[in-house]
């Protein structure tokens, strides 16, 4: 008999939401907590510890025993210290206490966070602050507390400070844009994010025989199985019991977690696929991602399964990305990039799509940034990924729109006058007017843009930060022309046309995989930066420094010390994958070829001895033998390799990536090659045939 879900019933269950506080505080403390969200103004202690208290009495309820503050330090995953609620009362007994300072302010140990210079190796304190604006939950018995992380002198050590502070940037820039179109009642434009997560997931049993997905969460060796994804029968194909049973699972605590778990299905490698949420405001999609990936892994271990994140980890089938859909909205629920019904409407969406397409043009090498590391190396520019060129793909029908802008010719009748922006009606631009482009790495979707160049493992923050300041950015130039203008509506007609005119280089609707696109995309001077050690420079570009600084996300020290994080984690991740393949080679590979080759000699021996013709065994022999020796030799010189990386961390991850990346793919050919001539019965490790198709 199936478990029967009362999905309104569940939904949100678990966390200190808007209505549970409204139904459990007075309703000035309410009114105060609100206030402080539309407003940022601070909340007294006085409010704090109403709301702690409340909170605290309904995290007990809820079996919670203790809290802990949740924040997202610059590793990419979430950290949490836990404490009991317990207070002893001197007579040998403990009463449950949960304080407004406590609630608002924590204190753990920052030293082994990675902070790229920001404080020196001695210096531990680091604090916590709660970020109001995002729901505490009750999970695994302890109450979480969504919070910011910093160091003792005030600078962000993780991603969500920024995140936050780029979305009041945006909202506030874009409300000088409303306002220039008579909108003087929104208050607040949100940034509105769904990120659609891929994963894959095989049987912990053979999970557990791989050193290489333990270590690395990817292959490092494996010689492909005779099928692959050719037929595309997993591509939203029937869904095995035990995945769907997992999947019914992880929906029942996501919906629990308030987690707007929308869409599940099969992806196109074997054993991929996807969940997608409904969208919702930026920093809640982070958090909502973070905790996705989270227990994503903690119920495929429930079902004896290993949810895998890695961006490739089996190479000749997809991998796995993590499409970002970001649009904005106002307050009231208007979407800003919906093509509107009047000329005025349409007007106020042309000046929003100028900015985007400005932005994405004149920042394109921050927004590659924000998604190079080493598991997107492995994915980006291969055929189930966008490449590394930034463009936009906007459709038939809007491009055509904006070449009539740029052409100075009417979309409705090339023949007639130009079309005057914001007195003209356009023709209704309907949602999908035309089919998705895959291999675009930013794609305009109806109301929406899709930045699908994300992998499957990264925090969503980074990207978004760049997309919210970048936005910012641009719509703030394009107020400070509008508002000075002496005649609104000439100065919109130049600023929109010569906007899209200047950066139209960056839109592209045809096949990103193409290499007449890369031909064509070098001579509009659009960038290719194929690799993470050729990418991350650009992040702290005098151009990006001063677009962050200038609107307040991060210092310079933070930015550059977002620089020094990820291009250590680039060396570090590549070196343990490194030392795993060497690891292997010796330790598992080279052992069981030399194994099967002496048994294989000692046929040839026995049939020799009896007259018996041993020719298969020889050319056999022959060939383990050849590849043995190249994988040793291989092995060593990879070795050898590996310890001599540079001590300068931008000379490592060009080492990194010019040699030791080749290195490894050098061995891992010669071990295929292994693999696909040596009995399986002395093969070490499960292969693709079993972990792909079990």
């Amino acid at each position: 008999m199936s478990h029967f879900i009362n999905v309104p019933e569940i939904f949100g269950t678990d966390v200190f939401n808007e209505a549970t506080m409204q139904q459990r505080v007075a309703p000035e403390i309410y009114n105060a907590w609100k206030q402080c969200i539309c407003t940022g103004s601070a909340l007294s202690l006085e409010v704090a510890n109403e709301i702690a208290e409340t909170m605290k009495n309904w995290a007990i309820e809820k079996g919670a025993t203790h809290y802990t503050h949740w924040f997202q330090p610059m590793t990419g995953i979430t950290a949490e210290k836990h404490d009991s609620f317990i207070s002893p009362t001197g007579d040998g007994r403990v009463i449950m206490e949960f304080s407004g300072s406590e609630l608002v302010r924590g204190e753990p140990d920052a030293s082994s966070f990675p902070s790229g210079g920001l404080r020196a190796t001695f210096e531990a304190r680091g604090y916590t602050a709660w970020d109001p604006t995002a729901f505490a939950f009750v999970k695994d018995g302890s109450l979480y507390i969504p919070t910011c992380f910093f160091s003792y002198t005030g600078e962000a050590l993780d991603k969500k400070t920024p995140l936050l502070r780029s979305l009041d940037e945006i909202s506030r820039e874009a409300i000088r844009i409303l306002r220039l179109f008579g909108d003087n009642q929104t208050q607040r434009v949100r940034v509105s994010v769904g990120p659609e997560q891929e994963y894959f997931l095989i049987p912990k049993s053979l999970y557990a025989q791989r050193l290489d997905l333990r270590l690395t969460g990817r292959t490092l060796f494996g010689a492909p199985a005779p099928k692959g994804q050719e037929l595309d029968d997993h591509y939203f194909g029937t869904i095995r019991t035990r995945v769907s049973n997992f999947m019914k699972d992880l929906d029942e605590q996501l919906w629990r977690l308030g987690i707007l778990s929308k869409t599940k299905h099969n992806e196109g490698a074997p054993c991929q696929h996807e969940l997608a949420p409904i969208y919702s405001e930026a920093g809640n999609a982070c958090d909502s991602n973070q905790l996705v990936m989270e227990i994503m892994k903690k119920c495929a271990a429930k079902h004896d399964l290993v949810c895998l994140l890695h961006e490739k980890p089996f190479a000749g089938v997809a991998g796995s990305g993590k499409h970002n859909n970001w649009s904005l909205c106002t307050d009231s629920g208007k979407n800003l990039f919906t093509p509107g019904k009047t000329p005025r409407q349409n007007a106020q969406f042309l000046v929003f799509l100028a900015a985007f397409i400005k932005g994405v043009d004149e920042y394109q090498d921050f927004l590659r940034s924000t998604v190079a590391y080493a598991g997107n190396d492995h994915r980006l520019g291969v055929t189930e990924a966008p490449p590394a060129i930034i463009s936009i793909f906007l459709g038939d029908e809007l491009t055509a729109v904006v070449n009539s802008i740029i052409g100075g010719t009417n979309y409705k009748d090339p023949e007639k006058s130009v079309m005057r922006i914001g007195v003209d009606v356009l023709p209704s631009i309907p949602k999908d007017t035309t089919d998705r482009n895959r291999t675009s790495p930013v794609a305009f979707t109806g109301n929406k843009f899709e930045f699908r160049m994300l992998g499957s493992s990264q925090s969503i923050a980074g990207p978004n930060i760049a997309l919210n300041t970048i936005m910012a950015e641009e719509l703030g130039q394009i107020a400070d022309v509008l508002e000075n203008a002496q005649d609104f509506d000439d100065a919109l007609q130049k600023i929109v046309c010569d906007t899209l005119t200047a950066h139209q280089r960056i839109i592209f609707n045809g096949n990103g995989y193409s290499e007449e696109w890369k031909a064509e995309a070098a001579k509009r001077g659009l960038s290719n930066h194929v690799s993470t050690a050729q990418s991350l420079p650009t992040y702290v570009s005098q151009k990006n420094i001063e677009l962050v600084t200038k609107h307040g996300i991060f210092t310079e020290a933070e930015f550059r010390a977002r620089y020094e994080i990820h291009m250590q984690s680039y060396v570090k991740v590549t070196a343990i994958e490194g030392r795993t393949c060497v690891d292997m080679a010796m330790h598992q590979i080279l052992p069981a070829a030399l194994h099967y080759s002496r048994d294989l000699a000692k046929s040839i021996l026995d049939k020799t001895a009896v007259g018996v013709s041993a020719k298969a065994e020889n050319q056999l022999l022959k060939r383990l033998s050849e590849a043995s020796d190249a994988l040793y030799e291989k092995a060593q010189a990879l070795s050898g390799k590996l310890s001599a990386i540079p001590a300068d961390t931008s000379a490592a991850a060009e080492y990194m990536s010019q040699v030791i990346v080749p290195a490894m793919d050098d061995l891992r050919s010669d071990a295929d090659t292994l693999e696909q001539i040596t009995d399986k019965s002395y093969w070490p490790y499960p292969t693709y045939s079993d972990i792909l198709f079990y």
